[in-house]
């Protein structure tokens, strides 16, 4: 169920290179099934709970589910998608865009076509609300509790930490309460976040810092270059500056703990002692025991509260090595050149498009 990670590579564009797009479908019973499609995107966004999420197209109306045995076939079935090129040589490389949970599949079953919408594999675990209260005590570092978290409702789950991992304060949520929740709450404890990648592992990892983080990719106007258009947008809604993490912990008899981050950068538009003035945003939670915890839950959140400031389209072949925190050098065709980090994107299975938003913005001399 679990395919093995995949190396990320960056092709190069060139004339002689076909598009390649692969669509699996991994039955409940076993069976893997090649899809003919005709149309479909897979969309990543870093924003939202469920990171992954596709739709596809298909001709074939034997997919429509109509008996209890296909139903239980398809429904608890996965659609694994890949894509990337295939050279001049006939050789293929590709790289996955995701391994998804079948949500819906829907289409005329006499004429078709069907349309099979799938999820990324934190939808599982967020459907498996707690049946009885669910305690940490025992877990004592953030990624035992974590671990705990999702492979007691899905056991063959692989966890990868790329997170400096800590004690936490025990935790202990309500009968009925969303567990994908409860791993993000243990996450934030150690400035981290987690997500299901493309290859249907959970990766416990912090947002990449945009200005030391390597760039994955450049994105030039101009003949040679992949930028086709850009908008850039501002809006202050639901953006903060000023994050206070706080943190109280009787079960544990650890005393109350606070800490603050701002955003300290003159250069910045949300400039704490700036003309965006002071919104500051509050977050408490029994998983902070000491200040250091405090303080990587108060750095996390206000990572977050950068918002995207511009949308880059670019056409030509998409690149699907892309991962949400990813930093890109966008040139622009008067010449600018900045620095954008990855919030979101959409690849197109039925034609060469793929639509990126990004957060920051941060000028690349």
């Amino acid at each position: 169920m679990y395919p093995a990670p995949s190396s990320r590579f960056l092709p190069a564009l060139r004339e002689s290179h076909v598009p390649y797009t692969r669509v699996q479908l991994m039955r409940a019973d076993g069976v893997v099934v090649d899809l003919v499609h005709t149309d479909g995107s897979v969309t990543v966004d870093r924003g939202s709970a469920v990171r992954r999420t596709c739709s596809v197209t298909v001709p074939d109306t034997s997919l429509i589910p109509m008996t209890p045995t296909e139903q239980l076939a398809i429904y608890g079935g996965r659609l694994l998608i890949r894509r990337g090129v295939i050279y001049g040589d006939g050789t293929i490389e590709s790289v996955p865009l995701g391994l998804f949970r079948i949500d819906s599949v829907e289409g005329d079953p006499a004429l078709g076509p069907v349309t099979i919408n799938g999820s990324g594999l934190e939808a599982a675990i967020a459907d498996d609300k707690f049946l009885a209260p669910y305690s940490t005590r025992g877990a004592t570092a953030a990624v035992t509790a974590i671990t705990g978290l999702i492979q007691d409702s899905m056991p063959g789950a692989v966890i990868v930490n790329r997170a400096s991992d800590a004690a936490l304060g025990t935790m202990t949520w309500d009968t009925q309460g969303d567990r994908w929740a409860a791993v993000q709450e243990c996450a934030t404890a150690i400035g981290a976040e987690v997500y299901c990648d493309a290859d249907g592992q959970f990766i416990i990892a912090e947002l990449p810092d945009m200005l030391t983080a390597a760039v994955a990719w450049d994105v030039d106007a101009g003949e040679t270059g992949v930028l086709i258009s850009a908008n850039r947008s501002f809006s202050r809604d639901g953006m903060y500056n000023v994050v206070v993490a706080s943190g109280e912990n009787s079960e544990d008899n650890a005393p109350a703990v606070s800490a603050t981050a701002s955003d300290t950068d003159p250069t910045s538009p949300t400039y704490v002692s700036g003309p965006f003035g002071r919104v500051p945003k509050f977050y408490s939670s029994a998983t902070l025991i000491n200040s250091g915890l405090a303080q990587g839950a108060a750095n996390k959140l206000l990572r977050d509260a950068l918002k995207p400031t511009a949308t880059v389209s670019l056409t030509s072949l998409p690149n699907p090595c892309l991962e949400p925190g990813d930093v890109l050098r966008v040139t622009y065709e008067n010449g600018q050149r900045e620095l954008q980090q990855v919030q979101s994107f959409t690849i197109s299975l039925g034609f060469d498009s793929i639509t990126i938003a990004t957060i920051g913005g941060k000028q690349d001399t």
